[in-house]
């Protein structure tokens, strides 16, 4: 239902939860299983395997220490 649009609270009474915070266990849990399709489609978007060592990039390496 979430995935549908359909907004948390109405999920909840529809489920019957007194507590928001239990319908969120779902939610969470649906995010799980799709980072975990993610992780496995990665390799076939990239089909790049030899990355280059972005330790070394002077550049980048000051871009990224800038946020701090």
């Amino acid at each position: 239902m979430l995935a549908a649009g359909i907004n948390i609270i109405y999920i909840r009474d529809f489920l019957g939860h007194e507590d928001i915070s239990t319908t969120m266990v779902y939610s969470r849990a649906d995010n799980r299983i799709k980072n975990e399709a993610t992780k496995k489609l990665t390799p076939q978007v990239t089909e790049e395997t030899d990355f280059p060592d972005w330790t070394k990039d002077q550049d980048l390496l000051a871009f990224l220490n800038s946020f701090r």
